[in-house]
């Protein structure tokens, strides 16, 4: 298995395990779903003492699949963020291994909270994570969740995105905890760094790097024109009205996912004072 030579573009496909890298494996969690695609990707890190990202959901074929390329030695854990496909498998493969587990401290408990994740460190933006062959910067990206973090491995400039971004799909942003102006910042700062490829937490690995951060930004920013151009028509419009209107491209079977992004790019527009909030309605003042 550790023998298999690097792909670093081979397909993420439902349970699968890669070497897509000389020092970084990916497993693929059984959870497919449209808002999953094939399932979660756990990446493990290192040659010798093993570093594991987003471990996933708490399932007992995906964490056999972990400790046996490890060698059931893992020295770390590291989950992006906090919600139910990403961190659940920490504590038992904690358990197993005697693995710290790092991660932001969650936010105020939702419905998308992992009530098993309880870190052991906390991470915080800009911390260098080193292992015997390699070195991993912590970088928090609030947006989709408050406690997201990528990690920008140093060799190679291959940015580990959780959540952040994913391969064939946009990221649903989640009020009150997600933030859509966040999410925007988050993007900027990451096109800024020395970052060249990008392994997602579902789906295969996003080679150019910046120029599909440029080209997230410009879809949230079309939507957001979109969002914009059906206030301005309904002047005083409920969310419900706004998103058959807003998401017309998106299957409606999906738009009670969407509603959720639209929440978000509309409290953006209310932070920047271009839209008020009456009860359950939004008012477009310029």
């Amino acid at each position: 298995m550790t023998a298999k030579t690097p792909d670093l573009f081979a397909p993420a496909v439902t349970g699968g395990v890669r070497r897509i890298a000389s020092d970084v494996w990916r497993i693929v969690a059984p959870n497919p779903s449209p808002l999953t695609g094939p399932g979660t990707n756990t990446y493990v890190v290192g040659e010798r003492r093993r570093l594991v990202i987003d471990p996933g959901p708490a399932d007992p074929g995906h964490l056999e699949r972990i400790l046996e390329l490890a060698g059931g030695a893992v020295d770390r854990i590291v989950c992006t963020h906090s919600h139910t496909d990403h961190s659940p498998g920490a504590a038992q493969l904690s358990a197993r291994t005697g693995a710290t587990v790092l991660g932001m401290y969650a936010p105020v408990v939702d419905d998308y909270q992992d009530d098993t994740y309880a870190p052991d460190q906390r991470l915080v933006d800009g911390v260098r994570i080193e292992g015997d062959d390699f070195v991993l910067t912590a970088l928090h990206t609030p947006g989709h969740a408050s406690n997201h973090v990528c990690l920008l491995l140093d060799s190679g400039g291959l940015l580990f995105t959780g959540d952040h971004l994913m391969s064939g799909s946009t990221v649903v942003i989640l009020p009150p905890d997600g933030s859509m102006r966040q999410y925007l910042e988050s993007l900027r700062r990451l096109r800024e760094l020395p970052v060249r490829a990008l392994a997602p937490g579902h789906g295969a690995v996003i080679p150019g790097a910046v120029a599909e951060i440029d080209r997230v930004i410009a879809h949230r920013l079309a939507r957001e024109a979109r969002v914009i151009e059906a206030m301005r028509e309904l002047e005083t419009a409920t969310l419900d009205a706004m998103l058959p209107v807003v998401y017309a491209d998106v299957p409606a079977s999906l738009h009670p996912v969407a509603r959720y992004s639209l929440l978000a790019h509309v409290i953006k527009l209310e932070e920047e004072g271009r839209v008020l909030s009456e009860g359950g309605s939004w008012q477009w003042l310029r």
